[in-house]
């Protein structure tokens, strides 16, 4: 291999990007590791929901294991059900949550996408800290009291819309300030009718529109906000099914009255989309997902910049997986998710790669993100449909931290890892002859954190020298045939 032809090569943006929440009051965190076998390759950002109430006499104790409900839903306690964020201002370290998942999520090739319900009361101490907390995690986008125009959050009830609104906008001032690096999306709740001419409580929110830097809305095509208290059955009240086309329209012109208000383009998302199988059942869930992302497809004006699929693995019936009754750490695969696999494969949906000039080794590669990295592209000739295709790391490949894709399926190496076998990459997409496929090596942090000693860009770009290689054995038989 070190004698192999080497070129550039520049992973960037999927003319729409593909995020997945990844736990949340519904669901536990599923390890990275799980997800990338299971589908194949990462995504541009896992998505994480944390709440932040400090002055709450409990916190920080998740408010469900604190607090008995009390009886209005799923939102009845007194603050948010997420999982609590454990920051500096919290515990004083940064090894608890959200930020093991979070180093977890960057050494696999992803960025962090993470939610925070905060409560509008916190002083201007409590943002600061919690910027400072993120600068170390590269190019984070921070979504900050989403659904904002709704009334079932916590902080929704302890502030006027004014003052929620108002908040947001001081919060993006104070984080732009500490931590460049961190993008801050607000979530509203945009049209609800295509026919309308203003979003729900755009005057209120004017200031906050134009202080984001990402736009965005939550779509669901279906959804039971009944549960888990009751069960969707026919003339229920807490449950609804929706038009895939009119979600479509109204998301669409949420993105154009942001444009309007902004004077100009800013990204745009869909921050959580799905269809509740509660309402429609697992096929129609899976075709109704399949519909909506084909109408962005066919769109000529190219007008969404991503969404994220909620979510990995939910207690009901909003994730890839239900999970397991009798234990929470199995999932029980939807149709949905083979669904979604052809999403994430489809190159619409999937990131660039452009092969740029031959190189040799050494080599400094650059991890700005999942939409924006340098690493090698090498060429690999194989005879036939191969029986055994390994890659072994020798000297200073053993300690490196590598995500790598051989014909259409990614692998992660961890640190200290010696041997990746690449043959779940030939089990379902076989060759019918010999082929040249291109082995592509990128070079993530392996401790999820940027280094700060590594220069003036540190809080957006990862550098890592690659010295060698790795070898690869290949055979296309098996080693002893069979003996009659």
């Amino acid at each position: 291999m070190s004698e192999m032809k080497i070129n550039k090569l520049h992973m960037g943006p999927a003319k729409c990007a593909l995020d997945l929440g990844d736990g949340s009051e519904r669901g536990e965190y599923v390890n990275q590791d799980y997800i990338l076998n299971k589908l194949g390759r990462p995504h541009r950002a896992i998505s994480l929901m944390y709440c932040y109430y400090p002055h709450d006499p409990k916190w920080p104790a998740r408010v469900s294991e604190a607090y008995v409900n009390d009886g209005s839903g799923a939102w009845g306690y007194p603050y948010d059900d997420y999982f609590t964020y454990k920051g500096s201002m919290t515990e004083g370290n940064l090894e608890n949550e959200p930020f093991k998942y979070m180093r977890e999520i960057r050494s696999h090739g992803q960025d962090v996408l993470l939610t925070l319900t905060i409560d509008p009361k916190v002083e201007d101490e409590h943002i600061i800290a919690i910027a400072r907390d993120l600068r170390n995690f590269g190019r984070v986008m921070l979504r900050i009291n989403h659904e904002a125009t709704g009334n079932w959050f916590s902080f929704n009830k302890r502030a006027t819309y004014e003052e929620v609104a108002a908040f947001f906008a001081h919060c993006c001032e104070l984080i732009h300030k500490e931590a460049p690096n961190v993008k801050v999306i607000l979530c509203l709740d945009g049209f609800k009718d295509p026919n309308e001419e203003k979003m729900e409580k755009e005057d209120i929110f004017i200031d906050a529109i134009k202080a984001a830097d990402i736009e965005s809305v939550d779509r669901y095509l279906a959804l039971h906000w009944g549960w888990p208290y009751d069960i969707a059955e026919e003339g229920g009240v807490n449950f609804a099914r929706y038009s895939v086309k009119n979600i479509y329209a109204c998301t669409k012109k949420s993105y154009t009255r942001y444009c309007e208000i902004n004077g100009m383009k800013k990204p745009m998302v869909l921050s959580e989309l799905n269809a509740d199988g509660d309402v429609t059942g697992a096929y129609d869930q899976a075709q109704m997902m399949i519909d909506f992302a084909n109408m962005v497809k066919e769109d000529p004006e190219k007008w969404l910049d991503g969404f994220t699929l909620y979510q990995m693995r939910d207690r009901g019936r909003l994730g890839l997986e239900i999970e397991d009754p009798n234990n929470k750490e199995v999932g029980i695969e939807q149709p949905l998710l083979d669904s979604y696999k052809e999403l994430l494969f489809d190159d619409y949906f999937y990131p660039s790669m452009e092969t740029a000039e031959e190189i040799s080794l050494p080599q400094t590669l650059r991890w700005g993100g999942a939409e924006d990295a340098d690493g090698l592209s090498i060429p690999v000739k194989l005879e036939a449909d191969p029986i055994f295709c390994e890659a072994y790391f020798e000297d200073d490949l053993v300690d490196a931290n590598l995500m790598m894709e051989i014909n259409g399926r990614w692998f992660y190496k961890a640190p200290g890892v010696k041997c990746i076998d690449f043959m779940s990459a030939f089990y379902k997409n076989r060759l019918d002859g010999a082929k040249e496929v291109t082995l592509k090596l990128f070079a993530p942090p392996a401790t999820g954190e940027n280094d700060p000693s590594q220069g003036d860009d540190w809080q957006t770009n990862y550098y890592y020298e690659i010295k060698s290689l790795p070898k690869l054995r290949i055979k296309y038989k098996p080693i002893v045939e069979t003996l009659d």
